[in-house]
């Protein structure tokens, strides 16, 4: 690292900072806070899918992934150009409608106007654990860059990286989000879409090197494995529909309009990211092919093949990658928290200003539980994959009922949800200590079958259908 790309790390670090305490003085309710008042723009609600979904595992566990069984890995990305392009055109413009008719905030919020409290818990508690892991997994994949690149210990790199996007969370709040966004996804596109496919093409890493050089198995689409991609797809492309950031895109877009087609644009800039991705995973593997299964390829590649000043940047882009996931999972969850639990059942009449107040310090506390999950975390991915399942099991049904039935079963809501959050958590549990066949099956399909079976029973024999 030379001096000028250490130099660019530790101007976009400050610039995070400083637009997110520029957005504080551009705030003055909880509305501003979590939706930005749902006066956002088609472009914005594109960069804020794009940088909300695109996190470290998106870039950095996808060229590890090409690097070690070619192509297919590209399937990531794809389940989610699929489940954006999926939620944009069946889903985005009616939760927009529903968002400004009844003025809501948050998803399990959405959730109890269908059915009940008691849905609403379980949507809340579910979103909690969610985002605290998903939080937990991009700070501590940042720590991993920061390390590298700072060469710090992992401790102090992940107070640096957390308090970095704790502060501007915290303070700003969804207009830092935004803010910050924008920079973000625009370093990020250019590094990873623009520039990285030109830089390590002309070091070697070009199209006839790799096809020449790379086994015929790294050109197989299905190299990842088929249950491990198709689990992927479906589990990632339904949590689209139960996702709460996604709900809370949706309702702090201008218009119906401007929701779908935000989402629209974002699932097709999804497509050159994933190709570049992974291009730059299988150049790797033709330039550097003796790192085995490090995970640390795309690091490894831009620190030694990559010129001074562009090095910098792409791992500015990187950078963001994680940081732009980690702040709004971090404000999803203390959106969970005082709305749907403090504002809720606590305290229904708590004035306007202490509430926000209240949400201010939530992120902070939710922003250091997520610090403390990524100190002791082991497995990052694995346990990203378990927060993806749990919100595809157990809340898909009703999420879809919700938007599309006229007249919808509580108890089915609330029992089908419930039931599927213990199948799959106890389904985990179970292949950690045990090596029957049948545990080391996804537990997102045993959740989505007892999910299935049970909302669709219930709505069936149930008279108090509203």
């Amino acid at each position: 690292m030379s001096a000028i790309d250490t130099g660019i790390i530790l101007a976009y670090l400050a610039l995070m900072v400083a637009l997110g305490l520029y957005a504080n003085r551009k705030q003055g309710s909880v509305e501003d806070y979590f939706v930005g008042s749902g006066k956002v723009g088609t472009i914005s609600i594109a960069c804020l899918w794009l940088a909300g979904w695109v996190g470290g595992a998106s870039v950095i566990g996808v060229a590890a992934n090409a690097y070690r069984f070619g192509i297919s890995a590209g399937w990531y990305l794809g389940s989610m150009a699929l489940g954006c392009l999926l939620f944009a055109l069946f889903f985005a413009a009616r939760v927009k409608r529903a968002g400004q008719q009844n003025n809501y905030l948050t998803y399990p919020e959405m959730m109890e106007a269908r059915y009940d409290s008691r849905t609403r818990i379980v949507a809340t508690i579910t979103t909690i654990a969610a985002y605290a892991s998903y939080a937990a997994g991009q700070i501590a994949a940042s720590a991993v860059i920061l390390q590298t690149l700072l060469g710090m210990e992992f401790g102090s790199a992940l107070l640096l990286s957390a308090a970095v996007i704790v502060a501007y969370t915290t303070t700003g709040g969804f207009l830092a989000i935004l803010y910050t966004d924008w920079v973000q996804v625009g370093i990020l596109f250019f590094g990873v879409a623009i520039v990285g496919i030109p830089v390590v093409a002309l070091q070697g890493g070009n199209w006839s090197a790799v096809t020449s050089t790379l086994p015929a198995d790294h050109f197989d689409v299905g190299g990842w494995g088929w249950p491990t991609i198709v689990t992927l797809l479906v589990s990632i492309s339904l949590s689209f529909f139960t996702a709460m950031d996604n709900y809370t895109r949706c309702f702090a877009a201008r218009s119906e309009q401007t929701a779908r087609r935000g989402a629209l644009i974002a699932a097709v800039l999804l497509l050159p990211l994933m190709v570049g991705t992974v291009w730059m995973g299988l150049a790797a593997k033709v330039l550097m092919p003796d790192l085995g299964d490090s995970g640390d390829v795309l690091t490894r590649l831009v620190l030694d093949y990559f010129p001074i000043g562009l090095k910098g940047l792409l791992l500015v882009g990187m950078l963001s990658a994680l940081m732009s996931t980690a702040d709004i999972c971090i404000l999803t969850a203390s959106a969970n928290a005082t709305r749907d639990i403090y504002q809720r059942y606590v305290n229904p009449q708590v004035e306007p200003k202490r509430l926000l107040r209240m949400s201010m310090a939530a992120s902070a506390v939710i922003g250091l539980i997520a610090t403390l999950m990524a100190w002791v975390m082991q497995d990052v991915i694995n346990i990203l994959l378990v927060a993806f399942t749990i919100n595809s099991a157990a809340l898909f049904l009703p999420s879809i009922a919700m938007v599309y039935f006229k007249r919808v079963s509580k108890a089915a809501a609330f029992w089908s949800t419930s039931c599927s959050l213990v199948i799959v958590i106890a389904w985990y549990a179970m292949s950690q200590f045990s090596d029957t066949s049948v545990f080391q099956l996804s537990p997102l399909w045993p959740g989505l079958l007892v999910s299935f079976v049970l909302f669709t029973l219930i709505s069936v024999t149930d008279r108090n259908r509203q």
